[in-house]
């Protein structure tokens, strides 16, 4: 019969970062520690819970006791077991006498090595209780965390002092020893509403027991759930839209075991600030919910989740506000000082500041920023005088004080100061989007000129990292050139940018040459992000083969590379691709072997009927796929080569390319190079036959 494992360690307050990877560790090492084990009945998933005061695990049809299993141990072999006299060797008595058995009890098995000596043994299963008393403490001290510490006068060290271990199977309490401690049926509830020993009576009734008498809610998912419940019906009652990031909800449910949401309100003189400031300053320094109105904007209020349901939640709300009174009134104290200095004016004090050693300083890069922008905007038709204003004050924001305070605001706050100066919407939103975008998922910068800086700022730090030796490694990327590759990627895809990245970086390795002697290895970023592509893909399930297939092309440019992606995949749905495919390999692979420069075709020599016809089609089709080519027209040109299919599949199965004539089998793979020529202008289409 299987019942459910339960096992909790009680803990003091754990840090929030590491509650619910260390709760989901247990879960999984005890349940494969289980299953090797062969103490589960089913292979059933367990259910892992988590607060700041309690990891714990619960484990579904979970044997008893172990199954008694046969097994055999083998010995020497016969012939090195016994003398010619029939008497046996020391090897055949010490093997005897390490399996605890009499010779004459040995058996004799045969196996790849000859007949050996074997004695087969019952193992008799371990009970479950016996099991955890030897597994639990190897597990427990094998949990990932950042550091132990030791506490008392014991030896036993973890994450925070451990205050109490429940082990029920069923409705049995196990007893087994680890940190110090001896377990027992005894759970804890709420710090402050139920703090008394609480008996777990059932395994199957932990959670249940917690909620009804502790006043816990051990599943994390389920406190954040009820957060966002709590924020959102709150935020209801007061006209607003709470900003709910999923970081804040998860951070505050690691630092309660029953939530409780609670509103309460800052002076409206404070909302002259960024409401960006305001809102980082509130999540970051008290993990407050900002509340948003219908424009937007953000209301004087906020929401706070206690971890205790107050007599006097009165009490509860001014404390809150009485703590963020101060944070708010240093945030406003910092954005007006910085209002009261022109952003232009810290141009030149980005002199002080090294952007990279080799690379020189931020001002360096700015000049460098001008220079590229200069390039990028003339590319692509964007106002140059714009494009140059807002690189020329792109990095000045860093030098405020209100980016030093909140690192996150840099760009927004050049935006906010900008905009307040009366410069244009283009340069003050570019100065906010160069960065975009700032994760996965992000948008891209939707402004021309903000799109010209964007490019600009990430290509030269790919191109500027890459001139110095220092491209990312596997494990090490203190530049962000992989979110740079793909950022430039996705600004030039998704914002249909008609711009080379071979000639960009080409401008941008020019733009070194005032820091570096040598700036021509700033020409591997290149392929670097080009690379890049194949993640970007694969992200939209497009097949890693269409990429490699357009990738042979040697494209450089992304929006063209996309447009031939694309094609690509549409091709492949026509019942022509396959049989198209499989022949361009084919045809490659016949050339490779032919180790002959292909010349040039000529028609009289054609001997077949069906080389004719694959000669007069290639012919008629060139004229078309050179059209489409020319308007980028590239799913028109990939149909125009599935009428191909017929004349190349008659040839292959009536000419012979390699006939003893040495002219005519020249002819034929002059012929074969044309069609491998034809058949990769849009895409290699032999990598898509594997």
């Amino acid at each position: 019969m299987s019942k459910t494992l339960i096992v909790e360690l009680g803990c003091e307050e754990l840090p929030a970062g590491s509650v619910k990877p260390m709760s989901t560790a247990l879960a999984s090492t005890l349940s494969a520690a289980l299953q090797s084990a062969k103490l589960l009945a089913v292979d059933t998933a367990p259910t892992a819970y988590a607060t700041p005061r309690r990891i714990a695990v619960s484990v579904p049809a979970v044997a008893a006791q172990q199954a008694d299993q046969t097994q055999t141990r083998t010995g020497p072999a016969v012939s090195a077991a016994f003398g010619e006299d029939g008497a046996p060797t020391p090897a055949a008595l010490g093997f005897a006498r390490s399996c605890g058995v009499d010779i004459e009890a040995l058996d004799r098995v045969t196996d790849k090595g000859g007949e050996r000596l074997a004695h087969t043994f019952t193992q008799h299963g371990q009970s479950l209780e016996d099991w955890l008393k030897d597994a639990l403490p190897g597990l427990i001290d094998n949990l990932p965390m950042p550091k132990r510490m030791r506490w008392a006068d014991g030896d036993a060290a973890f994450l925070r002092p451990v205050q109490w271990l429940c082990v029920v199977y069923g409705d049995t309490p196990l007893r087994v020893d680890a940190l110090g401690l001896s377990s027992d049926e005894h759970s804890r509830g709420h710090r402050f509403h139920a703090p008394a020993a609480l008996a777990i009576s059932q395994a199957d009734a932990y959670a249940d027991t917690l909620r009804e008498q502790g006043h816990v809610e051990p599943e994390f998912d389920c406190r954040c759930d009820d957060i966002r419940t709590q924020v959102q019906a709150l935020a209801d009652e007061l006209g607003g839209t709470p900003v709910l990031p999923d970081a804040l909800v998860e951070e505050c449910a690691a630092l309660v075991e029953k939530p409780v949401a609670i509103a309460g309100r800052f002076d409206d003189a404070f909302l002259s600030v960024p409401k960006e400031v305001l809102i980082q300053t509130m999540q970051d320094d008290q993990r407050y919910f900002a509340l948003l109105d219908s424009r937007g904007e953000l209301m004087p209020a906020f929401i706070t989740i206690s971890n205790i349901a107050s007599r006097n939640p009165e009490t509860v709300r001014q404390g809150n506000e009485r703590v963020i009174r101060p944070r708010l009134a240093d945030a406003k104290f910092f954005w007006d000082q910085d209002s009261q200095t022109p952003l232009g004016s810290h141009v030149s004090s980005l002199k002080s500041v090294v952007f990279q050693k080799q690379l020189g300083t931020l001002h360096d890069k700015t000049e460098r920023l001008v220079r590229l922008s200069r390039f990028v905007s003339g590319e692509i038709e964007a106002d140059q005088v714009l494009t140059e204003r807002a690189a020329r004050l792109s990095k000045c924001d860093l030098m405020t004080q209100t980016v030093y305070e909140f690192p996150a605001m840099q760009g927004i706050a050049g935006r906010y100061l900008i905009h307040n100066e009366g410069e244009s919407a283009a340069v003050a939103d570019a100065l906010e989007q160069q960065y975009h975008p700032k994760q996965a998922g992000d948008e891209t910068a939707d402004g021309i000129i903000a799109q010209v800086l964007a490019i600009a700022d990430k290509a030269d730090t790919l191109a500027g990292i890459f001139a110095i030796g220092q491209k990312p490694t596997g494990a090490k990327d203190p530049f962000g050139l992989r979110r740079a590759a793909l950022g430039l990627l996705r600004t030039l895809i998704e914002r249909r940018i008609e711009l080379d990245l071979a000639e960009l970086f080409a401008a941008a390795a020019d733009g070194l040459r005032a820091q570096l002697d040598d700036s021509t290895r700033a020409m591997d970023a290149l392929p670097y992000t080009l690379e890049r592509l194949r993640s970007y893909y694969t992200d939209q399930g497009i097949d890693s083969v269409i990429v490699d297939a357009v990738m042979a092309c040697n494209i450089t440019k992304p929006i063209d590379f996309d447009r031939r992606v694309h094609a690509v995949a549409s091709f492949l749905t026509l019942p022509e691709s396959d049989a198209l495919a499989a022949a361009n390999k084919r045809c490659r692979n016949i050339l490779k072997k032919s180790n002959s420069q292909p010349s040039d075709v000529d028609p009289s020599l054609f001997t077949e009927a069906a080389e004719q016809a694959l000669g007069d089609a290639i012919e008629s089709t060139r004229g078309q796929v050179d059209a489409h080519l020319a308007s980028s027209d590239y799913n028109s040109a990939l149909q125009s080569l599935a009428a191909l299919r017929e004349p190349v599949d008659s040839f292959f199965d009536h000419v012979m390319v390699n006939t003893d004539d040495d002219t005519v089998r020249a002819n034929r793979l002059a012929l074969l190079a044309q069609l491998s020529t034809l058949c990769s202008e849009v895409a290699d289409l032999s990598e898509l036959s594997r």
